[in-house]
């Protein structure tokens, strides 16, 4: 197992990890509950993000922080480069309504870069034809979510074993061809066809911080992070005594 050399890479008493792509901080509020100083990157606005932040395009900004030298002063890297190109519904659902385009895939140069910081990292994506290796796929089941919200991630320069996938309690709610389900599970994406309230995805996710619902559609349950998080900062500790 590839140990983190997370230790000498500090900010304070508790690591910092650079969130790029950060959106509203999904991601981020779980790495700060395991443990971690945060500080995003986004190319838009994101005045709910409740930590540090930076308005730049985040590659732009992880390329001119090597450069500098001044990535040294994080400890670990966290990605979520706009999925559009390769999820599901872009290909699927949105595409049949016209919703799908043409989007970049920056996968690749996002984890060519990565590489180049030297630092351990995780590149997050959802089901779909994305790219990336799933060293770790996780579910909302997981952690008595009101979502499933399947997510890969690939890990660079540290393991993790994999959770074993618990079997769903049910479907997910809302509208399939013409015909409504209902479920445990709310969709937390898209308008319409049975699709949850703002307030419903805020519950469901364990989200409380924005009610901005393009925000919430793209974020992650910070219960995720925050295993990826404490899984890290377990592994760095056992790398750390050995």
């Amino acid at each position: 197992m590839t140990q983190p050399t997370l230790i000498r890479r500090a900010s304070g008493p508790r690591p910092l990890l650079l969130d790029l792509f950060c959106c509203a901080g999904g991601a981020a509020t779980g790495y700060h509950r395991a443990g971690f100083d945060v500080v995003g990157v986004d190319i838009r606005p994101r005045p709910n993000y409740p930590f540090p932040h930076h308005q730049d395009d985040a590659l732009a900004h992880l390329a001119a922080l090597i450069t500098s030298g001044d990535i040294e002063q994080y400890a670990a890297v966290h990605a979520s480069p706009p999925c559009q190109a390769g999820c599901a519904l872009t290909v699927g659902t949105n595409a049949s309504q016209g919703w799908g385009g043409t989007h970049v895939d920056l996968v690749a140069p996002t984890r060519e870069l990565l590489d180049a910081s030297g630092l351990p990292y995780v590149i997050e994506q959802p089901n779909g034809k994305a790219e990336i290796r799933k060293d770790l796929s996780l579910c909302g089941e997981m952690f008595g979510l009101g979502v499933l919200r399947h997510r890969n991630f690939e890990l660079g320069r540290w393991t993790v074993d994999r959770p074993a996938h618990p079997k769903h309690r049910g479907r997910v709610r809302g509208y399939r061809h013409g015909k409504f389900y209902d479920g445990p599970y709310v969709a937390a994406y898209g308008k319409g066809g049975g699709k949850p309230t703002v307030a419903e995805m805020q519950r469901a996710m364990g989200i409380t911080w924005t009610d901005v619902h393009e925000e919430l559609t793209e974020a992650i349950p910070p219960a995720y992070s925050e295993w990826i998080g404490r899984a890290f900062l377990a592994t760095a500790a056992l790398g750390a005594a050995a």
